[in-house]
């Protein structure tokens, strides 16, 4: 899922970090891609990846199927282009899908609503 942000990149994150945790989920890492590249001599633009989660919404998916591990915790990627902000991440029944994983259709709709409503935030 592919969306343009109303506020600026910096604005864009610290909307999605203050609304990630007032969700009720845990902001594992934040990682500064551009800040990466540039420790070794390159350039990209503004880009920063957000890597979330509630371990009682993936638990029970990773139960399923331990590989779906790597599909968790969730991701929210930002960054900067000269047309604007995005915003991009996975829809989690995608991932489920390509795991097979069955069962739990509506735990899986639950969290992609709840991805939805925190990407919202930023439109």
């Amino acid at each position: 899922m592919l969306v343009k942000s109303s506020h600026s990149y910096a604005e864009t994150l610290s909307i999605l970090r203050n609304a990630i945790v007032e969700a009720g989920n845990t902001l594992f890492a934040e990682i500064d891609q551009s800040a990466a590249a540039a420790k070794v001599g390159l350039t990209l633009r503004p880009t920063t990846l957000l890597v979330f989660g509630n371990p009682k919404g993936g638990t029970p998916l990773m139960d399923a199927d331990p590989e779906f591990g790597l599909e968790l915790p969730l991701k929210i990627l930002v960054w900067e282009e000269q047309t604007g902000i995005r915003v991009a991440y996975t829809p989690l029944a995608e991932s489920a899908a390509r795991y097979f994983i069955s069962g739990m259709d509506d735990r899986v709709e639950h969290i992609d609503a709840a991805v939805d409503a925190l990407v919202c935030t930023v439109i």
